[in-house]
């Protein structure tokens, strides 16, 4: 049962990835949609960008939120700030009268966003196993894939029909997930980590029990030692660092996690992920492509990316996260200047070379999934429980800063140097694979606790753990040794 209740309670965070998905992905129908054009007097490429920047823009300001409070009110009540703050955002651009408040809108829901991408892979990664880890942090990815696929088809449904509905409709669908989410958390466990970090041990062991304990007394005496090392390692953080906001910054080891964390988030956005993803129809009407099959492409697309995105979760905790890192960077950058490569011919283009340009999105897309996974599950991951939501939400920071830069930039970009643009992505990709190679340790099967021995913190702590607690664990079941210290 307990294992059960924590794949329950994770796939249902996962709706914060479904709406973060599909509000990301609206835009990219709704401001090609006729009838938007028409409505908002047919905005230039500078408002193009600020419409879909400004959710990148509150995306930042709900990362500092989540900096700020989410240690003092606990991963439940942090997320449902941000699905408030999404019903509110999402209503308003539903609504929108003019473009002001379009604009306000989408920024309050960006907020939203922020709060959310920077919360959910933590709190999950908090209840989790750490043998199944990385899948129930990597759900937020899936279901924002599954967010996106919805927002494209419903976007291209809605092309069918000429009046403001076209546009309002999809935007106003965005509050029905956000009124899940904010209803439904409440009905979670809290993290037995952040009861733990407030001295709340007996609540922290009861929610435990309840998500690890099957019942037998293999599991039971599990859940006794997971308890013991959250405590320990916890007690041993306070009595080596005087924590405090700034404790990250000053700390080697710490820093060096936080490098790591912000480094995964920007490599996200600097593969050109948002470029494909906000301006297809842009990026297609290049090609010579109209709006409605352009619209149809990227729902194929969408759809594909599902199938990806489950293979990619099926082989996390099998394979690790460094190897498919590297993999996707080099992948995604070959796949960039293929298509940047063939631009150079664009005038008078045979319909082959237009078809190898639309297969290369695809091929991006296929390549993209293991960073689009593992961005949000590696930093959720690596911080001790102490700093783990400042980490989190300044690495998430970085994510959405540079997403911001690229919704803004790329409209004029891609409209004054065409494909050529890629180029830049092609050399990001590059320092990419180099980083994740040199740089970044594997942290497949390790226990959250077991980070500060992967970073070289307390090394002498958990090898006196170790020592201790062997001939209970020697009991255990097989299955269950990799989740233990």
């Amino acid at each position: 049962m307990g294992k059960a209740t924590t794949i329950v309670s994770a796939v249902f965070l996962a709706i914060g990835g479904f709406l973060f998905g599909y509000d990301s992905g609206i835009i990219t129908s709704t401001i090609a949609q006729p009838r938007f054009i028409t409505y908002f007097n047919h905005p230039s490429d500078s408002l193009q960008g600020g419409i879909v920047s400004s959710l990148q823009g509150g995306a930042i300001a709900g990362t500092i939120v989540t900096f700020v409070v989410a240690d003092a009110l606990g991963r439940k009540r942090t997320i449902a700030l941000g699905s408030a703050f999404a019903t509110l955002g999402c209503a308003l651009q539903a609504g929108a009268a003019s473009m002001a408040m379009l604009i306000v809108g989408r920024f309050i829901a960006g907020m939203a966003v922020g709060i959310l991408t920077s919360t959910i892979p933590m709190y999950a990664g908090e209840i989790s196993q750490a043998s199944f880890r990385g899948i129930l942090s990597g759900l937020l990815q899936w279901m924002l894939s599954w967010g996106f696929l919805v927002a494209q088809w419903l976007g291209y449904g809605c092309t069918f029909v000429d009046t403001d509905f076209q546009w309002r409709f999809p935007l106003a669908f965005q509050c029905i997930p956000a009124l899940i989410l904010l209803c439904g958390v409440w009905f979670l466990q809290e993290s037995p980590r952040w009861l733990m970090e407030k001295d709340r041990h007996e609540e922290a062991l009861a929610v435990l029990h309840k998500l690890h304990d099957d019942g037998t007394e293999a599991t039971k005496e599990y859940v006794e030692l997971e308890f013991r090392e959250i405590r320990d390692v916890i007690i041993a953080d306070r009595s080596t660092n005087q924590i405090s906001w700034s404790s990250i910054f000053r700390k080697p080891s710490w820093r060096r996690r936080l490098l790591l964390g912000c480094g995964v988030q920007a490599f996200g956005p600097l593969s050109g992920i948002n470029v494909i993803n906000y301006y297809g129809p842009h990026i297609y009407e290049l090609l010579g492509i109209g709006t409605q099959e352009s619209l149809m492409i990227i729902g194929i697309s969408g759809a594909l990316s599902i199938v990806y995105c489950t293979i990619g979760l099926w082989s996390l905790d099998r394979i690790g996260r460094v190897k498919p890192l590297i993999l996707s960077a080099g992948g995604c950058a070959l796949a960039l200047v293929v298509n940047a490569a063939l631009s150079q011919h664009l005038t008078g283009a045979g319909p082959n070379q237009l078809r190898a340009m639309v297969a290369m999105n695809f091929v991006f897309s296929l390549f993209y999934t293991p960073t689009g996974i593992i961005s949000w599950v590696y930093p959720a991951e690596i911080f001790p429980v102490d700093i783990r939501a400042k980490g989190n939400s300044i690495s998430t920071f970085v994510n959405w800063t540079l997403n911001l830069v690229f919704a803004q930039i790329s409209p004029n970009a891609l409209s004054a140097i065409g494909f050529k643009y890629f180029y830049a992505f092609f050399c990001f990709g590059v320092i990419a694979v180099v980083c994740y190679s040199l740089f970044y340790p594997e942290t497949k099967g390790k226990t959250l606790e077991q980070m500060d021995e992967l970073f070289g913190d307390h090394l002498h702590y958990l090898l006196l753990f170790r020592v201790l607690e062997a001939p209970a664990l020697m009991e255990l079941p097989m299955q269950m040794k990799g989740d233990c210290p």
